[in-house]
Formats: structure tokens, C-alpha cells, sequence
């Protein structure tokens, strides 16, 4: 993310972006989220998606005394540590200027964590936990079979969850009560499979899919489908499971990749095993670019990929280089609060976005309970968040948003890794 380089590229593709051109407040809080309806106007009675989704029977919780809990759910041990690590530290700076401002009518807000571990099983333990302490709402988590997890018990308390990064597309089917901040994998995919054929000039791809992870099997379905439909052809799809016997050693894959000739690799994968799998690769003799989802996002993957991860490509929400007002006014209370450092991923903001979200819902529905805040959060309409514009009205939980191509290079003198390449919107994706 070289700042000199991607302001100037920033600055010129924001203008007219649907879901992502913001403008005015900084995404947090009660300031920064704005929306099409009155406050105080959504009414818990309300059925928030209008039978499009299965909808929560359970009465949800209520907030008592003078402390709402919130529960945030995070890998802030495992493998997806920088994730949690960083999506608990956006959404601490949330709750922090949300109580700075007043809270509601007086009453703060209690941000109460549970650590998934990276694991979904812990998951579920952790947000059942937080509900059967009284917490209103889960915000949480990034990785979809976590949050599935999460979506799963929270329906049958009649919970809400915002998901911080979330991005399997069927997640949302699990009620109206779930909600994200994020793009899909409906969307993520496609948008790399076009950057593939269009920009790098790929017509032969061969895909690695990480059969652990229901995130990567979404995104490697919706890039195929994609990238079959521009013309482009998927020489074949291999298959690993990250966390199991095989351990980080991908050489029967890579041997029937190579043989495939492919112009291009595809690895949907978490920067855990990606950067192995690429430095496999390149040892193995395969040259061709390769490129990913947002499960690249950590610089661990230049420690466990090596100089073979420099020039790869991958999708993402946000970059800590855009000149956006809601990303300067974020990054300058994420520095005072970090000795002067930007997030380390994008969960960062996306964290932030998440819980600056739930508030402001809470703030508009005027009170603290579970079917209130489900309600208003539906009711969103363009909500100015650090990583884009949120509209949830209507979207089934989804809103649309922009997703960003970034290179990846070494880190320069102030810790910046990733290039911009190239923006999407959803209306590039026919």
C-alpha cells in the first residue's frame, strides 16, 4: 500500500461508485451513519425482510440497568489471529466513541468478547456464551464457517449478527436476523475471474480449493462459473484441507497442476497455507500469476510465501492508502490509539464498520433490545461506513459494495504492501 502511489489512484475511480463513493462524517458511532428513515422510526414488531428470509420466533434479549452488552466473537487466538486481533481493536474504537458521545439516552454500551479460537466449534461455544449473558447483538465474525456457527444459535435465541468479513454467500440464508458489512463471494469471485481474463490475460486457470473452508469452496464456485463465462477455460480444480494430516506439504496438487499448462492460478484459500502453496509452486516450476480472495489479507503471507507471493493479485474490501474523509478520520483515531499505526488487515475497518453499524441501528431504534436492533438494522440506508456505503434495506443482509484488486509487493519503509490495481462495482459484473 504505497501511499504516493494509491492516493492519486484512489482519488480517480471514487467519483459515482455504487455502494462505496462516501462523503461527509467518518464511519462510527452515532455521527456516522445516516439513513433514509426517521430515528426512533423502526418498530421491533416489524417483520425485517418481509418473508424473504426465515425469521427468528425467539423474543431475543433485552438490556437491563445501565450496561448494554454487545458480544463480539474473534479469532484472537489460532490461525486467523491478525483478524481477530484486528477486528476486536475496530470494533473497541467503536464502543469507545459511541460511549464518548453519550451512549444511549446515557446508557453505555459494554463491549463483551469471545475468542472463537479460529475454530467453528468454538465458535458456536463463545456466541452462545455472550447471549446467555445478556448481550443484544453478536458482531463477528471473519471467517464464514465461524459465523455460520454463530448464525445457527443466534436464530434460536433471536439474536442479531453483523458479520465483520463474512463473505459466503449463503450465510444470510440462515435468517433475517443476520446482517454483514462486506461484499460476497457472488461478487469477489467474479471479480476475479474478470481481472484474470481482462487484465492479466488469463484463459487457462487452474483453481486450489481449500475443502475445510466453506469461504473458499463459495469463492472458488463463483470464480469458476465466472471465468467459464468470459471464455476462459478451468483446467482443473485441486483440492486440500487446511488443519488436517496433509499438513502444509501441496506437491501431489502442484504435480497435476503443472501438467495442466495453466496461464494462471487461483487459490481461495486463507494466507495460512497460501503463501506455502506458492512458494511450492514457483519451486515446482510453475510460473504463471496467481491470485486469491480476501483471505490473503495478512502480512504474515510475505513471511510464509516469500519473494514467490511478490506480484500476486487478490481481492479486497478496503486499503489504508484510500483518501476517502471516512478512511483519513478512521486511520487518524486507529494511530492515536495504536501508537501511530495503521490496522494490519482490513478487518481493522471492517470491524469498526461492524460495530459503528450495530450502534448506530440501536441508536435509530431507540432502544436496547434484540428485535429492535434487528429491525433497524434492515432499515439501513446508506450508512457511511469506513470501507464503503452500507444499504441493508431490502438486501436480504447483503449490501452492495466495491471491492478493490490490490498487487502484492514488499513492504516499503512505512510497512505498506499492497498496490492498488484495480476497482470493481457491482454493475462491472454482468
Amino acid at each position: 500500500m504505497k501511499k504516493s502511489l494509491l492516493m492519486t489512484a484512489f482519488a480517480g475511480v471514487l467519483v459515482g461508485l455504487i455502494g462505496v463513493g462516501c462523503s461527509g462524517n467518518s464511519g462510527g458511532g452515532e455521527t456516522a451513519g445516516t439513513t433514509g428513515t426517521t430515528p426512533n422510526a423502526t418498530a421491533g414488531d416489524a417483520n425485517p425482510t418481509a418473508g424473504a428470509r426465515k425469521v427468528p420466533t425467539a423474543a431475543g434479549n433485552t438490556a437491563s440497568g445501565d450496561t448494554i452488552k454487545i458480544g463480539l466473537v474473534a479469532s484472537v487466538s489460532g490461525d486467523n489471529k491478525p483478524w481477530g486481533d484486528d477486528s476486536n481493536e475496530g470494533a473497541k474504537l467503536a464502543v469507545a466513541e459511541f460511549n464518548a458521545a453519550g451512549g444511549l439516552d446515557g446508557k453505555k454500551v459494554q463491549l463483551v468478547l469471545g475468542d472463537s479460537a479460529s475454530k467453528q466449534d468454538q465458535a458456536k461455544t463463545a456466541a452462545e456464551k455472550l447471549m446467555s449473558d445478556g448481550c443484544i447483538a453478536l458482531v463477528g465474525e471473519v471467517s464464514s464457517g465461524n459465523t455460520i456457527q454463530m448464525a445457527k444459535s443466534a436464530f434460536e435465541k433471536g439474536v442479531p449478527v453483523v458479520a465483520v468479513g463474512a463473505t459466503r454467500t449463503d450465510l444470510t440464508d440462515e435468517g433475517s436476523h443476520v446482517f454483514r458489512v462486506c461484499y460476497t463471494d457472488d461478487f469477489q469471485g467474479p471479480v476475479m475471474a474478470k481481472f484474470a481474463y481482462d487484465k492479466l490475460g488469463c484463459r487457462k486457470i487452474a483453481v486450489m480449493t481449500d475443502n475445510n473452508l466453506p469461504y473458499s469452496q463459495g469463492l472458488s464456485k463463483s470464480f469458476m462459473e465466472t471465468f467459464k463465462k468470459l471464455g476462459g477455460e478451468v483446467v482443473t480444480e485441486a483440492f486440500y484441507e487446511s488443519g488436517g494430516k496433509q499438513g502444509t506439504q501441496y506437491s501431489g496438487q502442484l504435480t497435476e497442476i503443472k501438467a495442466k499448462t495453466p496461464d494462471g492460478m487461483f487459490l481461495s484459500g486463507y494466507f495460512t497455507e497460501v503463501g506455502p502453496i506458492v512458494q511450492q509452486a514457483r519451486a515446482a516450476g510453475i510460473t504463471c500469476p496467481v491470485m486469491g480472495g480476501d483471505g490473503w489479507d495478512s502480512d504474515s503471507i510475505l513471511q510464509s510465501g516469500g519473494d514467490a507471493i511478490i506480484g500476486g493479485y487478490f481481492c479486497n474490501h478496503y486499503n489504508n492508502a484510500d483518501n476517502r474523509p471516512q478512511v483519513i478520520e478512521f486511520l487518524k483515531k486507529w494511530r492515536a490509539a495504536h501508537n501511530g499505526k495503521d490496522p494490519n488487515t482490513t478487518m481493522g475497518a471492517l470491524g469498526y464498520d461492524a460495530m459503528s453499524l450495530t450502534l448506530d441501528a440501536m441508536k435509530r431504534a431507540g432502544k436496547a433490545d434484540s428485535k429492535s436492533l434487528i429491525a433497524a438494522l434492515e432499515d439501513t440506508v446508506d450508512f457511511k461506513a469506513v470501507s464503503g456505503d452500507i444499504t441493508l434495506k431490502g438486501m436480504n443482509g447483503n449490501p452492495p459494495k466495491r471491492a478493490i484488486v490490490v498487487e502484492v509487493t514488499k513492504k516499503d519503509a512505512s510497512g505498506n504492501w499492497q498496490k492498488f490495481a484495480k476497482d470493481y462495482v457491482p454493475a462491472d459484473i454482468k
